[in-house]
Parts: structure tokens; sequence; C-alpha cells
């Protein structure tokens, strides 16, 4: 029986776990051979499941911190991970300042698979949503909090899908998941105003420094920020493939040989301020798969920061190009 040992306010309490997982199996065929896809995916990503996890955080409303339902969804992500049967749990609480003075009551979630491995890597996504829906065409609208389903629901979702296949057949190596808070709570002015301003509980987490000391760092990490936008196309980004370029490889190589070439663009996008910044400057070079060069703004999507930012423009499709890609490069990886 492993532990899941909780962070609160420098504090550890330990608790027991139990796993449970419980998979289906499901055969497709492989849109560019016609051949069988099991032949080439190694893991079981459902599209559907991702979804439901997407739904089920939209439920619980925006979830900005300090409001009641991002007090709920951190519950609803601890307990599913823990009904998923990780090995072990992180549950790092803390304070951060936000850009204009608010004091942001935050909650960082870290879960460990395989955790006795002795190479690791890192998937990544953040959980909170944005407070205004400051790019919406409504100016009347633009203070009101908005859903984020696609804006942090999407990247928690397909991590939590595959969690339920990286449970039910362990990897060869490590698998830490890490679902941090305050990345959207930047300044309105947009990332040129204060980069710093955003990716706040990323800040947080890699100050406070205790999961991740120099002997125990992931050799990588893959951030997934809005994947699951209709027709969504993903290209390089650019701090991504300059200071990650290895696992920006193993991605795109691993979706082309899926047939996901049409999504997975072999092309440079752009260049933004998210949480790979913070955790590669940290020692773990970190890719961010994130749809920058959308076919009708030229950069994000259209939902961005807008009140359709909501389950209707969420793509199944989207969402089983990027589990399945990054599913079998956690596969493919090797112990030492």
């Amino acid at each position: 029986m492993e532990k899941w040992l909780t962070f609160l306010s420098g504090g550890l309490v330990a608790a027991s776990l139990s796993c449970s997982c419980n998979l289906k199996s499901e055969a497709t065929v492989d849109k560019s051979t016609n051949e069988p896809m099991e032949q080439l995916l190694l893991g079981n990503f459902n599209a559907d499941s991702a979804y439901n996890f997407i739904a089920r955080q939209v439920e619980f409303g925006p979830r900005v911190p300090n409001t009641p339902g991002h007090e709920a969804c951190a519950k609803y992500l601890i307990g599913e991970l823990e009904r998923l049967g990780v090995d072990t749990m992180l549950v790092q609480k803390g304070k951060v300042k936000a850009y204009n003075g608010d004091v942001l009551n935050i909650t960082n979630i870290i879960a460990g698979i395989n955790h006795k491995a002795l190479r690791r890597i890192l998937l990544v996504a953040h959980w909170d949503t944005r407070p205004w829906a400051d790019n919406d065409p409504d100016l009347t609208k633009r203070q009101q909090p908005i859903d984020g389903a696609n804006d942090g629901a999407s990247g928690v979702g397909v991590l939590l899908e595959i969690v339920r296949n990286l449970c039910e057949r362990k990897p060869n190596v490590g698998v830490d998941i890490l679902f941090v808070d305050a990345e959207d709570y930047g300044s309105q002015k947009g990332f040129a105003g204060d980069p710093d301003s955003w990716c706040l509980g990323t800040q947080y987490f890699i100050e406070q420094n205790e999961p991740y000391n120099k002997n125990n760092r992931p050799v990588y990490g893959i951030l997934l920020d809005m994947v699951g936008g209709k027709d969504a196309r993903f290209h390089y980004e650019h701090f991504s493939k300059q200071n990650a370029p290895t696992p920006c490889l193993k991605i795109w190589s691993e979706a082309q040989r899926l047939g996901y070439d049409n999504i997975f663009i072999n092309k440079l996008g752009g260049a933004i301020t998210d949480d790979h910044i913070y955790l590669t400057d940290a020692g773990i070079p970190t890719c961010d798969i994130i749809e920058t060069v959308n076919d009708q703004t030229g950069s994000f999507p259209q939902t961005w920061h807008t009140h359709d930012d909501n389950m209707s423009n969420i793509s199944k499709s989207s969402l089983q190009a990027v589990g399945e890609t990054v599913l079998n490069v956690v596969y493919k990886e090797k112990a030492y």
C-alpha cells in the first residue's frame, strides 16, 4: 500500500491510497494505412472518457481561486486521482499575490505513477480558469469569468484519461502528473504587460522545491494547454522547440506515425508565456502542446478568454489525437 502525501503549509499528512483501474479495449483503424490501430497504439485512450472528465470540471462552474467552484473542483481532482489508483500524491496549498494585489489561495496537485522508477517524465496541465472574459466580443461580459472547457479543463481531462491507462498498465518509467493552479490570473494587459503575472501556481511550485530537488527531477516534461478545440492544429511552440527539442521531436514524430500529421503540424508556431517556461528554467525541459496558429485568428483559438470556451466547442477528435500521441510517447520511454 503506497502513501498519499499531503502538503499543507510545509507539513505532511499521510493517508492510504487504494488502487483501482478498469479499462475496456476498443478496436480502431489507422487512417493512413488501414491497418488495425492496435498494431500502432500502445495504450487504450478513450476520447469519450476524456470528454466526460472535462464536462465534470465545467459543471463546477469557473474554477477561479478563492471561489466555491474552485475549491470543489480541487477536491474532485484529488478524489479522481485517488480512485484511478496513482501510487503517490502531493497536494500543495499556498498563497500567492496576483498582479492586481489579490491574494489567491491555490492548490497544486502532483500524482506519481511507477514512482520508484529511476527515470521519470512529467505531464502537466493547469486546472484553474480565467477570471475575466477579456477577449469576448460582447464588451458587457468581459469582466465575467469563463467556463474554461478548453483553456484549463481539456488538458486535465486528457491527463486523467492517460492516468487511467497508466494505472492499468504501468510504463517503463516513472510518470508525474502535475495539475497547477493560478495559471490564468495574469495581467489584463496581456503577456507583454507582465509575463510573470501568469503561471503563478507553477512559479510557487518551483519555489517551494520540495518534490523536485536536483537529484529527483524528471528528464523532461509535456504541457497540455487548450488541446480540445474544434479543428485544432498544433504547431511547434517557439520556446518549446528552442529549449526542449527532445520531447517536441518525440511528440510530433509519434503523431506523424499515428496519422495525425494534419493535426500536429511540422512547422514553427508562436512564442508564448506558459507553465513550460518556468519548468524549463528550473531544469525540466518542457514542450507545450498548444494551439498558436489558429486558421481564423492566426494565434489562439477563437474561444480563447471568451464565453464560447464551453463544452459545445470541445472536439473529441482533438482529444483523441493528443491523448493517443502523448500516451504512446510515454509507453515508448525506456528505463535507464
